[in-house]
C-alpha cells in the first residue's frame, strides 16, 4: 500500500508523521473522504472546495488544490481497487504540545482503503448528546472526531450503523458521518446548515437533484416521519428501516427509492458534478 505524505508517495510501513504533529496532539486538522470508483474520485472539486473552507475556518493555510489532486491521482494509480475510500488529511503540522501552532507548516496525507457497497437500508439510533450549532468548529470537517467515535460505538452496541444528534435547541441535526433526510406527506426535508450540520457533499447533490427542502425539524420528527434516509460519501442515499425502537417497514419507501435511483443515475453520468 502506497500513501502520499508531504510531497510524494511512500510505503505505508515506512511513512512517518511526527509525534508532535498538531493533528495528533490536539486534533488541529481537517479531512475529506472521497469515494473512488475504479480509480476515479467522485465530486473531487466539491471536496477540495470544502477542504479549503475548513482550512480557513481553522486558520490553516489554504491547501494547494493542484498538489492534492496530484496526490489523489498518484495514490489511486498506485493502489487499484474497484471501490475505495480516499482520505485526504491536512493538519497544522509539527507544533508545540499545547494549543499554540508551530511554524513548520501543514502536513498533507492522502491514503486509500478498499470498501464495499453499503446495504440499501440500515438502522440508526438517537443519542443524548448534542451538536453545538454555535461552536467554533461548527460546519468544519475537522479531525476532532472523538465525539463521533463515542456516539458511533453506542450505535454499534444497539445494532445500528449510525447515531443521530439533535442540537442545543432540540432540533434534528446530523449523524456522526452523515446527513439525515425525512419524508413528510410525500415531501423530502433535511435540516438547514444553521442547525449545525456539516455541509455534506452528497447532501448538497441530493437537495439539487431531488428538490428536498431545508427545514427546521424537531428531533422527534423521527417518531412520525413516513420515511427516513441518510446521505454521505460512502452511503450515497441509504434508507433507514429502524430509528431507535421504531420500525419503518418496507424501507426504502417510494420517495427514498426514487431519491436513490436519481442519485445513482446522476452520479454515474458525471464524476465531478
Amino acid at each position: 500500500m502506497k500513501i502520499w505524505l508531504d510531497g510524494g508517495l511512500q510505503d505505508m510501513e515506512s511513512a512517518r508523521v511526527s509525534v508532535f504533529d498538531h493533528g495528533l496532539t490536539v486534533g488541529d486538522g481537517i479531512f475529506e473522504t472521497v469515494k473512488a470508483v475504479d480509480g476515479r474520485p467522485f465530486a473531487l472539486t466539491r471536496h477540495l472546495d470544502r477542504l479549503t473552507r475548513s482550512a480557513r475556518g481553522l486558520g490553516l493555510p489554504d491547501p494547494d488544490h493542484d498538489e492534492v489532486r496530484r496526490a489523489c491521482a498518484a495514490v489511486l494509480e498506485a493502489n487499484p481497487m474497484p471501490l475505495g475510500r480516499l482520505r485526504i488529511t491536512y493538519t497544522g503540522g509539527h507544533g508545540p504540545l499545547g494549543s499554540d501552532r508551530g511554524e513548520h507548516g501543514p502536513t498533507l496525507v492522502v491514503a486509500v482503503g478498499a470498501t464495499t457497497r453499503r446495504p440499501d437500508s440500515t438502522a440508526v439510533i438517537t443519542v443524548p448528546w448534542t451538536r453545538n450549532e454555535r461552536g467554533a468548529l461548527t460546519g468544519l470537517k475537522t479531525t476532532s472526531y472523538a465525539e463521533n467515535v463515542v456516539a458511533l460505538a453506542r450505535a454499534r452496541e444497539q445494532g445500528a450503523s449510525e447515531a443521530l444528534f439533535g442540537n442545543t435547541v432540540g432540533q434534528l441535526c446530523e449523524g456522526t458521518g452523515s446527513n439525515v433526510f425525512v419524508v413528510l406527506d410525500g415531501e423530502i426535508h433535511t435540516p438547514p446548515l444553521a442547525s449545525g450540520c456539516l455541509a455534506g457533499i452528497t447532501r448538497a447533490l441530493a437537495i439539487e437533484w431531488t428538490g428536498a427542502e431545508e427545514t427546521d425539524l424537531p428531533l422527534d420528527v423521527l417518531e412520525r416521519a413516513d420515511e427516513v434516509f441518510l446521505t454521505s460519501t460512502l452511503r450515497d442515499v441509504q434508507a433507514v428501516h429502524r430509528v431507535d425502537g421504531r420500525e419503518l417497514p418496507g424501507a426504502p419507501g417510494p420517495v427514498t427509492a426514487k431519491a436513490m435511483r436519481i442519485f445513482e443515475e446522476r452520479s454515474g453520468d458525471d464524476l465531478d458534478p
